[in-house]
């Protein structure tokens, strides 16, 4: 690996980049790279890589605004073999310099949708321009529809047992941000999909199921890791345990007899209010049908008038 010499701005850079907690994506990035995915590898098993441009936010977050496509090419049978245009890397970031000075590179994108072992390679060679850059893979398919399409990750260096460097890539939350311009786009985008006839009782469910959903995912990817490390086919990293063991001594105890009360009688309370308001409606719509069923004999002769209202007189 080629060694370069820093400034003291890079190593200002390095310090500052190594701190990073949180990856922001925003809407119009998204959308580019499943354009670019669609005009060059829809269909088939490639994927795409470009450059993301952002700026580096107070608390260790990376706000990634823009993103532009980089010719890329890999062997399927063999991961070592690669090519990435730099080239023309070098000289749409002058362009898109001269746009936005304030946007810098912050990192890359890959189409995914997981990581490949040639992605450390990869990064080496995005090193060159930027200090620590952050991988975001995108599942563009995004088949299960369940939470964000998004997985970011940074590259460290661990100390293995036998003493020597490795290098892997760390797990980033990330999360979608948008500005005020953008929400209005969105929304506008959002209408040729969303069912504006749906009220939010139906969206709520929706998004309940949803939720449920990833929560079963994570579950199950939990489940799969221990399951791992038990065979002994992972390597047990103790910080995972440890977020694990955490989790499960916050889960509340529902066997608690204050816990079954507290349950029961919120239970009883929302049952009440259900069965009120569908004795409201029951009767509401029965006075709207006697409306109209009286209306059709205001004009006849044989009526009796009742209170502004025509009531058939029987024979």
């Amino acid at each position: 690996m080629c060694i370069r010499d820093r400034s003291t701005w890079d190593l200002i850079n390095i310090m500052a980049a190594r701190k990073i907690t949180e990856v922001v994506v925003h809407p119009i990035v998204l959308l580019s790279i499943v354009d670019h995915y669609n005009r060059m590898a829809k269909g088939s098993i490639k994927r795409v890589v470009g450059v993301l441009l952002g700026e580096h936010l107070a608390g260790g977050k990376v706000d990634i605004t823009n993103v532009y496509a980089v010719p890329f090419e890999e062997d399927s049978r063999d991961p070592k073999i690669w090519f990435l245009d730099h080239i023309y890397h070098e000289e749409m970031f002058q362009m898109f310099k001269k746009v936005n000075v304030k946007e810098k590179m912050v990192g890359w994108y890959s189409s995914g949708p997981k990581l490949k072992l040639n992605d450390i390679q990869i990064n080496e060679v995005f090193m060159k321009y930027m200090p620590e850059p952050v991988l975001v893979v995108v599942d563009v398919e995004m088949i299960s529809q369940v939470g964000l399409p998004t997985e970011a990750y940074l590259q460290v260096d661990e100390v293995n047992e036998n003493g020597e460097i490795d290098k892997k890539f760390k797990h980033l939350p990330s999360s979608v941000g948008v500005t005020e311009m953008e929400a209005v786009g969105v929304e506008h985008l959002l209408r040729d999909i969303k069912d504006v006839t749906e009220g939010s009782l139906v969206k709520q469910i929706y998004n309940k199921v949803l939720s449920l959903k990833a929560l079963i995912g994570k579950m199950g990817e939990i489940e799969n890791y221990l399951e791992l490390v038990m065979n002994k086919s992972y390597p047990a990293n103790s910080q995972i345990i440890f977020n694990l063991q955490e989790i499960l001594n916050l889960l509340p105890n529902l066997a608690g007899e204050k816990t079954v009360r507290s349950f029961s009688v919120k239970t009883n309370e929302m049952m009440q209010t259900i069965y009120t308001a569908s004795i409201i409606r029951t009767v509401m719509a029965l006075h709207k049908f006697c409306l109209l069923y009286t209306s059709d004999a205001a004009d006849d002769t044989p009526c009796v008038d009742l209170g502004g209202r025509r009531i058939i007189k029987k024979k």
